[in-house]
C-alpha cells in the first residue's frame, strides 16, 4: 500500500500542538494595518484552533501532521 499524499496547501496551514489539536494563523495581518486598532492587531497575534466540525475533514487531508 502506498504512502497517502498530504494536501499542501493545508499542510503549510495548519500545525499540531502538543494536545493533538490543529492550529493556524489568522487572517488580516499582512498589509494595511495603520488603519487597524491595536487591540485588533493585538488579537490577531494569537493562533487560531480549528472546530470539531473541521477538523475530521483537515485530518484526512493532511494525514501525517
Amino acid at each position: 500500500m502506498p504512502k497517502m499524499k498530504s494536501h499542501r496547501g493545508a499542510a503549510k496551514r495548519f500545525r499540531k500542538t502538543g494536545t493533538g489539536k490543529l492550529k493556524f494563523q489568522k487572517k488580516n495581518k499582512r498589509h494595511i494595518l495603520t488603519k487597524m486598532s491595536s487591540k485588533r492587531k493585538r488579537h490577531l497575534r494569537e493562533d487560531g484552533v480549528v472546530c470539531k466540525s473541521d477538523e475530521k475533514r483537515l485530518r484526512q487531508m493532511v494525514p501525517y501532521i
